[in-house]
């Protein structure tokens, strides 16, 4: 999947984690990714490994990965 703008301006993009088992995995995720600049929700779903990411304008990928690491988890790539 890529990177789709939304009727209200704003781009949502499904990233695959690997790592994620609990609650406090996908909390620590999402922390981490709400951090970045422009970023206005992000739910992370441990079962199946994606976390959605809705912005303010497209992200830089590395970006996403750096936050993702930073929370101990590896960003597999677009869902």
């Amino acid at each position: 999947m890529t990177a789709h703008t939304d009727t209200a301006g704003t781009v949502t993009v499904v990233y695959k984690v690997s790592g994620m088992s609990c609650g406090h995995c996908e909390g620590a995720v999402s922390g981490e990714i709400s951090g970045i600049a422009g970023v206005t929700s992000v739910k992370a779903v441990a079962s199946t490994g994606e976390v959605t990411v809705v912005s303010a304008a497209t992200l830089d990928d590395e970006a996403v990965r750096a936050a993702v690491d930073e929370a101990g988890f590896e960003l597999v790539g677009r869902a």
